[in-house]
């Protein structure tokens, strides 16, 4: 878990990429924030962006679908998403996922400065119901990825999509 009050994303939203920095826990508490900013980004334009994993110390799945919707937005309109400096842990969970076939993954140190990238994101206040939304969007996203990950989350699925439609 991150530390309280302690940004997880960093960002540099004026540099072409754009640069997302992740420092400590990438999970569901504080991918809405996120999701945010690169639909803002996209609005406005941008098509290429670098995450940097370095200091990523675990990853969810929502935190993975996020990324991979982010991702297959971006491919849509011609843009990129490049997963850069990633640990051997996180690579297997995005290989074994398959987001690998979806974006540019850079295991090794990518030649890009990350020193700017030092805008924090705030994550915004959220019903039950947007969480358990955003939840489902995520996993939907890796099922639209790689069809074989529906039967790893089929359980998230029924339960989240009995959440949302009760509401």
């Amino acid at each position: 878990m991150p530390e309280p009050g302690k940004p997880v994303y960093l960002v540099n939203a004026y540099s072409d990429p754009v640069v997302v920095r992740i420092d400590g826990r990438a999970c569901f508490q504080n991918s809405a924030g996120l999701k945010e900013f690169i639909t803002e980004m996209i609005k406005q334009g941008k098509s290429r962006f670098v995450f940097d994993f370095q200091h990523c110390a675990s990853m969810d799945s929502t935190f993975l679908g996020v990324l991979a919707a982010a991702a297959m937005e971006l491919r849509k309109a011609g843009g990129s998403l490049i997963a850069s400096r990633m640990g051997l842990r996180n690579l297997e969970l995005v290989r074994n996922l398959g987001l690998h076939r979806l974006l540019t993954v850079d295991a090794g140190d990518y030649c890009m400065s990350f020193v700017n990238c030092d805008q924090p994101l705030t994550n915004p206040a959220q019903s039950e119901l947007e969480n358990a939304r955003l939840v489902l969007e995520a996993h939907e996203s890796l099922v639209s990825v790689d069809e074989s990950n529906r039967s790893k989350f089929q359980d998230v699925l029924v339960f989240l999509k009995g959440r949302v439609e009760k509401k």
